[in-house]
């Protein structure tokens, strides 16, 4: 076993492709892990926010009034798929020479991305013409703080993906270009496994 496979960071490792470029991840991958686990520090904080203020209704809309098992359900089938192509747009970075197949995939998962927020934003119009606004009462409140947060995570990310695409398109799969759809990855991830807890906590905990 040589010693570049020794050497693994928590991410899409480049070492038999690109080894020069899997070196410079060591570091700069475990860097974006640690901010990783301080923004998951920040959702734990809203979802332990938010069970505080299950009970906290003040005779308003609670979760079996303004939660529908379809929407949701489509919602997380949407961001499992942007975390599939993600994953594919990765392969595709780390073994094809062209950079058509991957632009193609990070394209397909702005769309997808693009898809899950016009979804929520249609949820929370929906909500507010029920009168289920953050105002009304304090699980209200709590409710917004985690699904808004979350929201503006993917909107980031759509961005992001925007931004990495015309890199590609201008700079090729240089290096740091690399490192940088590495860390996206790692977000992007990240942010379906965030949704999947709402998914299994607020959503389904609140129509039990």
């Amino acid at each position: 076993m040589s010693k570049l496979s020794l050497h693994r960071h928590p991410g899409l490792n480049l070492g038999h492709t690109d080894p020069q470029a899997h070196r410079e991840a060591e570091e700069t991958v475990f860097g974006f892990w640690v901010f990783l686990m301080s923004d998951l520090v920040l959702f734990s904080l809203l979802f332990a926010t938010y069970a505080t203020m299950l009970g906290a209704t003040d005779g308003g809309p609670g979760p079996k009034d303004v939660f529908e098992i379809g929407g949701a359900a489509l919602e997380t089938g949407v961001l499992l798929l942007s975390s599939l192509t993600f994953g594919m747009a990765s392969i595709a970075m780390k073994y094809d020479e062209a950079r058509g197949r991957l632009m193609l995939w990070l394209a397909a998962t702005l769309g997808l991305g693009l898809l899950f927020l016009g979804l929520e934003l249609r949820d929370f119009a929906t909500m507010a013409g029920q009168g289920a606004v953050p105002s009304r009462s304090g699980w209200l409140s709590a409710l917004y703080a985690l699904l808004a947060t979350h929201g503006l995570h993917v909107a980031a990310g759509c961005v992001w993906i925007a931004v990495m695409i015309v890199q590609i398109q201008v700079f090729g799969l240089r290096q740091e270009v690399k490192l940088r759809i590495l860390r996206l990855g790692l977000f992007w991830h990240l942010l379906d496994i965030v949704w999947i807890g709402i998914f299994s906590v607020v959503t389904l905990g609140g129509l039990a």
